[in-house]
């Protein structure tokens, strides 16, 4: 992969004198290199210890850290540095706190948005309704919360999440939203042991839950401790599942290989038709 060592070397450098996570390398994203190269990045807030024990993901179950009062400030400070126009916010798993987290997340988007020009997207947990409500008042422009899989496999994949919940959770924000003036995203990974037709099924559910953007990638497995990947999808695959988000009209869709949730994220955020 070819990508400019120095710039992707400055925005690695600045993260860590800030102190800030990414998702980026938490989760030994592939696609790190070239995007950090091109001053983006996906912060994660809340710690890098997961409640929850996904057998796809990367990030460490363990008991959470304290929550840093600071680090909406650093990651404002970071954002500024790197002359962002965009920014993704994600978290870890936060069981163990009564709003799960979503009062750090109203305050990072709050300040982005009071001193900054950026626009804010945030990829979010399975947030409760009073959680949910707080964070639609701190007006992201684009909220993301990932389905992650198709309902057959769900609770092998994801145990203590629920797929009904997470549909559940995507409707709810344009019902609170009903200015309509947040989009609504969220994606898939495919390998996992899904069938086309399931992923198809997965595409429908989400159109009716009012999903805008939706993205489709990849699964690589991180370890041979982690779920295996039982499919390596072909391309003339991946372009079934772009025409078939085409047939559903989603206003925007990445579906690839290398497709990640948060990659291309400003691009992607553009809705062509609604």
């Amino acid at each position: 992969m070819e990508y400019d060592r120095k710039e992707y070397e400055n925005t690695s450098n600045l993260i860590k004198e800030h102190n800030l996570k990414t998702v980026c390398t938490s989760a030994n994203c592939p696609n790190r290199y070239e995007c950090f190269s091109n001053k983006v990045a996906t912060f994660m807030i809340l710690g890098d210890k997961c409640t929850r024990d996904c057998r796809y993901c990367n990030i460490e179950a363990d008991k959470p850290d304290e929550i840093d009062e600071d680090e909406p400030k650093r990651i404002l400070d970071a954002v500024q540095k790197l002359e962002l126009d965009y920014v993704v916010i994600t978290s870890v798993n936060r069981d163990d706190l009564e709003d799960g987290g979503a009062s750090q997340f109203v305050k990072v988007i709050r300040i982005l948005k009071t001193h900054t020009d950026c626009k804010v997207e945030v990829l979010i947990p399975d947030f409760d309704g009073p959680e949910l409500v707080e964070i639609i008042k701190a007006q992201p422009d684009v909220i993301n919360h990932n389905i992650e899989t198709v309902e057959r496999i769900f609770s092998k994949v994801r145990p203590k999440g629920s797929y009904q919940k997470s549909l559940e959770l995507l409707k709810r924000i344009r019902g609170i939203d009903a200015q309509r003036t947040i989009k609504i995203k969220s994606g898939l990974m495919v390998g996992l042991g899904e069938t086309m037709d399931e992923i198809a099924e997965t595409m429908v559910a989400l159109k009716k839950n009012e999903v805008q953007i939706i993205t489709i990638g990849q699964y690589l497995s991180p370890s041979p401790n982690h779920i295996q990947v039982q499919k390596e999808y072909s391309e003339s695959e991946f372009e079934e599942m772009r025409n078939a988000a085409k047939v559903l009209q989603f206003g925007s869709s990445a579906i690839g290989k290398m497709v990640r949730s948060s990659y291309h994220a400003r691009e992607v955020a553009i809705i062509k038709t609604d």
